[in-house]
């Protein structure tokens, strides 16, 4: 069975059964973050052809993980992992900084500024923590989802890898929910995409974690131009479904 563990900093990691227990509540798709009403620019992708089938889904995806908003949330919640483990308060205000300014939509902010603040919210009701309490007050009017999933993560001792992974397969898993729906797909076919992206964020978490976390300004930035030009459109598209 696997036991606590104590990293170099000192701040102790929580059993892989207990961290297990925990991100299955924080990235279940009941938990309360609203994810459900959100598409991430896909509504208008669909719309106007651009993904149409499996094929063009999984593609899509995979570049949302490498270039898109998998890569930033990415990256942001390794850097406020890494500012909370070292109680380094002003570091995490700066990742918060950072966050808000690198959003190249209102949708797209709207989308990772309502999650991160209804996940702040749960967490802080459901799983009380001084860090958490403490920084949770001041991210509440702009409550990145990367960050305050980082810093929720490391102030309950969930080890980084497992709860970078558990948050980019919660993206994925929402993002591919969504165009079920809208597609339609088929759930099957849903369920080898999300299959087929393991590996890419398997790759993902370890060339983030590669990285010091101090360091994180350095990852910064993307070029998924399509779905930040979807969203764009999002926001005017007539008929709409979802809030981005």
């Amino acid at each position: 069975m696997a036991i606590a563990m104590t990293t170099t900093l000192g701040v102790r990691c929580m059993s892989t059964e207990a961290a297990l227990l925990k991100l299955q509540s924080w990235f279940s798709p009941s938990f309360p973050v609203g994810g459900y009403t959100y598409s991430h620019g896909l509504e208008y992708g669909v719309e106007c052809g651009l993904i149409h089938h499996r094929e063009s889904l999984q593609t899509w995806l995979e570049g949302l993980l490498q270039w898109g908003a998998g890569h930033g949330e990415g990256v942001l919640f390794h850097g406020a992992y890494g500012a909370a483990v070292r109680q380094d308060w002003a570091a995490l205000h700066e990742v918060t900084v950072w966050a808000q300014a690198l959003r190249p939509t209102a949708e797209l902010a709207l989308e990772s500024r309502g999650q991160g603040r209804a996940f702040l919210v749960a967490v802080q009701q459901g799983w009380p923590h001084p860090w958490v309490q403490r920084w949770g007050d001041g991210l509440a009017e702009h409550a990145p989802y990367g960050v305050v999933t980082g810093l929720a993560c490391a102030a309950h001792g969930v080890p980084e890898a497992m709860g970078l992974s558990a948050l980019l397969h919660g993206m994925v898993a929402g993002w591919i929910s969504a165009a079920v729906r809208l597609i339609p797909l088929g759930q099957q076919a849903g369920v080898l995409v999300q299959s087929a992206l393991e590996g890419e964020i398997q790759t993902l978490v370890r060339a983030l974690l590669s990285q010091p976390a101090s360091a994180f300004q350095a990852e910064l930035g993307g070029c998924a131009w399509m779905a930040e030009w979807c969203s764009l459109k999002h926001e005017t598209q007539y008929t709409r479904l979802f809030r981005s």
